[in-house]
């Protein structure tokens, strides 16, 4: 290689230069998973956030449970979903394939489980308000139930999206470990 104003390489008359600017796919595949990883992370943070915020004013009696009820017991054991959350936030910079399994099976475990667990036990407290129009737990003037049951929805989309994008960049990532083993 030389300078710009220097003389050219024998051989060659300039246009050979597409080839060294195209990146291999598995690096564009890689990149574009991990920016929605990312993006699926810092969404799981905000809900994880606002439930560790229910239980902290409900746990510490900052505002009268009139405003804010008291957590339901799903959401104590969601709490730990910041575990998931963690592992796959140290796992993308390094490419650490490790990391991505434990949050894999970690999310499993202590994302959508106490979800599972936290819509059977809503499910009478959210038939007995709409059978019969009675609440008694709300957060700030609506029905609790019926938020939880919102937060729960957006939860389950996001750790399924999450679960998803994170198998398709391990098997990216595999798929890369593999053809630097062959070679």
């Amino acid at each position: 290689m030389t300078s710009r104003g220097g003389p050219r390489a024998a051989g060659t008359d300039g246009s050979d230069f597409k080839h060294r600017e195209k990146v291999a796919s598995h690096y564009q595949m890689s990149a574009s998973l991990k920016s929605e990883v990312r993006k699926l992370n810092f969404v799981h943070l905000l809900i994880w956030l606002l439930v560790a915020a229910q239980v902290t004013v409900s746990h510490f009696n900052l505002v009268s449970h009139d405003i804010v009820s008291a957590p339901y017991q799903w959401e104590y054991p969601y709490l730990l979903s910041f575990l998931p959350l963690f592992s796959s936030s140290v796992s993308l910079p390094k490419n650490n394939i490790s990391y991505l399994v434990i949050s894999m099976i970690s999310s499993g475990l202590f994302s959508v489980a106490p979800l599972i667990y936290g819509s059977m036990e809503m499910f009478p407290v959210a038939q007995l308000l709409y059978r019969h129009g009675k609440a008694y737990r709300f957060i700030f003037g609506f029905s609790a139930v019926t938020v939880m049951y919102l937060v729960m929805v957006v939860a389950v989309q996001v750790h399924a999206w999450q679960i998803y994008y994170s198998k398709k960049l391990l098997d990216s990532w595999f798929n890369t470990t593999q053809e630097k083993k062959k070679k």
